[in-house]
């Protein structure tokens, strides 16, 4: 197992410090700049009991995203929204809790990669998570974000072999994002064996937490999960609601309501 080699920016302190206490890292995701008052709906992330929150950067290919994400990544494209929109509704808000952009490579690339680590500097953003761009072709940007301060969080998939994982858990900052299931975001009607797989097997070679996504659609899945990994990601069923237009009270609720599933379930 890899072992902490670097000094743990804040995402992954307030991680590593939820489960030290023997608690799950509840981490959700919201689109960025989607509604009128898009901070709303992060403040209700933070109301609702999230440890961290990944805000989506729209891109116009989402494809790692299922078909609500993809919608809010329109909805917010076709009213303006930038990346440099985003950061700026940002630097204006202090969260107490710390957060983590997530978009695609292209974004990256073309702002460049020593700017793009400094718009989330500027803003108060502390990780990064860039899933089209591949660990073995991402030296340039991993050594950018380290020299930066930013948490590039990477991904391990049902299907890396251990040698991969190893790899992975030692290039990884923040957290390493198990990815639940081969396929694309979305609610699904039960867990995915492979979820809880891939959190045991990538814990066999890192320290780093190991949060699951994609494919958790309930507070009793999100438990299930964390019978091996150390917290959950949630995106998918929090975004619809924002698409409905449910509002920030509705993604308060069902934070909180995933919060009380698994402090029940994992007290501490």
């Amino acid at each position: 197992m890899s072992t902490t080699t670097h000094t743990p920016g804040r995402l992954e302190a307030t991680l590593r410090a939820q489960r030290d206490a023997g608690k799950k890292c509840l981490v959700p995701y919201i689109t960025g700049g989607l509604g009128d008052d898009w901070l709303a709906s992060l403040a209700a992330v933070i109301d609702g009991g999230a440890d961290a929150c990944e805000i989506g950067i729209p891109f116009s290919d989402p494809v790692m995203d299922g078909p609500i994400i993809q919608q809010a990544n329109d909805i917010a494209l076709e009213s303006g929204v930038t990346p440099e929109s985003i950061a700026a509704d940002l630097r204006g808000f202090e969260s107490p809790i710390p957060l983590a952009f997530m978009t695609y490579y292209n974004i990256a690339y073309r702002m460049g990669h020593e700017r793009f680590a400094k718009m989330l500097n500027d803003c108060g953003v502390s990780g990064s998570i860039l899933p089209d761009i591949p660990m073995d072709e991402s030296d340039e940007w991993i050594a950018t974000a380290d020299e930066n301060g930013v948490e590039n969080i990477l991904f391990a998939a049902p299907t890396s072999p251990d040698e991969r994982l190893a790899r992975t858990g030692v290039r990884a900052r923040g957290f390493v994002y198990a990815v639940g299931l081969l396929g694309i975001t979305g609610e699904r009607q039960s867990l995915a064996e492979s979820a809880t797989k891939i959190a045991a097997r990538t814990k066999n070679h890192t320290d780093l937490p190991v949060l699951v996504g994609v494919g958790i659609g309930s507070p009793e899945q999100a438990v299930e999960a964390c019978s091996q990994a150390d917290g959950v990601i949630i995106g998918s069923t929090v975004v619809r609601r924002l698409v409905e237009g449910q509002g920030a009270g509705a993604v308060r609720e069902l934070i909180a309501s995933y919060r009380e599933a698994l402090d029940t379930a994992f007290p501490g």
